[in-house]
């Protein structure tokens, strides 16, 4: 009972932040361009600031792994920043998505404090969230069912964000009466969810293995030292940051290519069902394939998947729905075992470095998850931005305003450059990365 209760307190949490984090990861670039209709020079600042902060917060996580791993307390050294970090996140997230009738530099600079700070606020809560989890079981197999559960959970909350967000922005505008007011209410719901989720995690799970797990403190300058000299952790992370580059940015895209090349943003709520779908398929036959297949058959399969579904979508027509639903199917299949697959190589990389280098350093590995995570995104939301001025989509009303050239680039940019950084992602693994099963063994 004991079990059950932190294995779904903890995962229920993390519904609400993912959703959270969709629709300022996901949408708030299209918030910017699309439904406060900033003008050209704004945007150009906008991204400039979104992609200088979502670096700055890429760096800043490990940093925060130093701060809650030495804060100790009546309530531990997770819980507060879990707590403060929700609370804080959720309003600054408030702050994102109002519209205060600012314009030019003083819209800049207010936003880019506003954005800085949700950086800081989300990365306290995340930190400590997911830093948790060892302490819930002393039980390996366990923690991965307690994590399993957490990432099914985080995938709901996605997916019901690029599922939702359309069909009940369109009826809150039409109830409210503008988008923008549509989009701050449903912020407002999302973040309402998230404090509710997170309460449950504060006060549903508890922490049974302090006694047995010894933290080790680790200054900054010993962590750079332990990834510079794992050399299998540094071409799995240039693996993972170009797999995640390419993938953040024909994500990204999503909503400016139904709405203004395939002309109808309302099926892009279907597009995302199949994206939902495909993952969530891919976790279930993910273990029967692995059985199967060795990792490198594994990863070249995956990575043929990703590379049909790339050019079934650039080649299909503007209107043929079918085909770009086959196109989502086989990138997005392939893309959910790419990543699990990455998971799997982190973890080897921690075996690798311990027995290369005498010491175990798992927390600051897998610190290169969020840390390529969001520096995908930083360059994604930099790629998209500036496309998005230089096709003259930001001063499109509909697909019908679009060039043929400006439709071409967003194209480009949103299937032609992520394939290439999909393939040199794999390029690098199959030379580079040599703990397969032999040698682990």
């Amino acid at each position: 009972m004991h079990k059950l209760r932190n294995r779904y307190a903890f995962g229920l949490g993390t519904i609400g932040r993912d959703m959270m984090y969709t629709i300022v990861s996901m949408y708030l670039i299209y918030y910017l361009t699309d439904v406060l209709d900033l003008t050209t020079s704004t945007i150009w600042w906008v991204t400039a600031v979104l992609f200088c902060a979502r670096i700055f917060d890429a760096f800043n996580d490990p940093i925060m792994g130093v701060i809650v791993d030495n804060t100790h307390g009546k309530y531990g050294k997770f819980k507060p920043w879990i707590a403060i970090g929700a609370l804080t996140s959720g309003l600054v997230t408030i702050l994102l998505f109002a519209d205060f009738g600012l314009t030019g530099a003083g819209f800049v600079i207010f936003f880019g404090i506003v954005y800085v700070m949700w950086d800081i606020t989300f990365t306290a809560n995340d930190i400590g969230y997911w830093s948790m989890l060892p302490s819930l079981s002393l039980d390996q197999k366990e923690r991965e069912k307690i994590g399993a559960t957490a990432r099914i959970c985080a995938n709901i909350g996605l997916f019901f964000v690029v599922t939702a967000i359309v069909p009940i922005t369109n009826a809150l505008e039409a109830s409210l009466g503008s988008m923008q007011k549509a989009y701050f209410v449903f912020t407002v719901i999302i973040v309402v969810v998230m404090w509710l989720g997170q309460s449950i995690t504060l006060f549903g799970v508890k922490e049974v293995a302090k006694a047995g797990i010894e933290h080790q403190n680790t200054s900054l300058k010993e962590m750079f030292n332990v990834l510079y000299k794992n050399d299998q952790l540094m071409f799995t992370a240039l693996s993972m940051s170009l797999f995640t580059i390419g993938y953040s940015v024909t994500t990204s895209f999503g909503i400016y290519f139904f709405k203004y090349a395939y002309g109808d943003e309302n099926m892009y709520s279907a597009f995302a069902l199949i994206l939902g779908v495909s993952q969530l398929t891919a976790l279930v036959i993910f273990p029967y394939i692995s059985k199967v297949l060795n990792r490198n058959k594994f990863y070249l399969l995956s990575t043929v998947l990703v590379v049909l579904g790339y050019i079934v979508f650039f080649f299909a027509s503007n209107t043929s729905m079918l085909f770009i639903g086959i196109a989502g199917i086989l990138i997005f299949i392939g893309q959910a075992f790419i990543q699990l697959m990455m998971l799997m190589f982190l973890a080897d990389t921690v075996e690798y470095g311990h027995w290369k280098l005498g010491k175990r350093n798992g927390s600051i590995t897998f610190s290169l998850q969020p840390f390529i995570n969001k520096m995908g995104s930083a360059i994604a939301t930099g790629i998209v931005g500036a496309v998005v001025i230089l096709s003259g989509i930001k001063d499109a009303n509909s697909a019908a305003d679009v060039t043929a050239e400006g439709l071409l680039m967003m194209k480009f940019a949103m299937l032609v450059f992520p394939l290439i950084c999909i393939l040199l992602g794999y390029i690098v693994y199959n030379k580079k990365y040599k703990i397969d099963e032999k040698f682990y063994g």
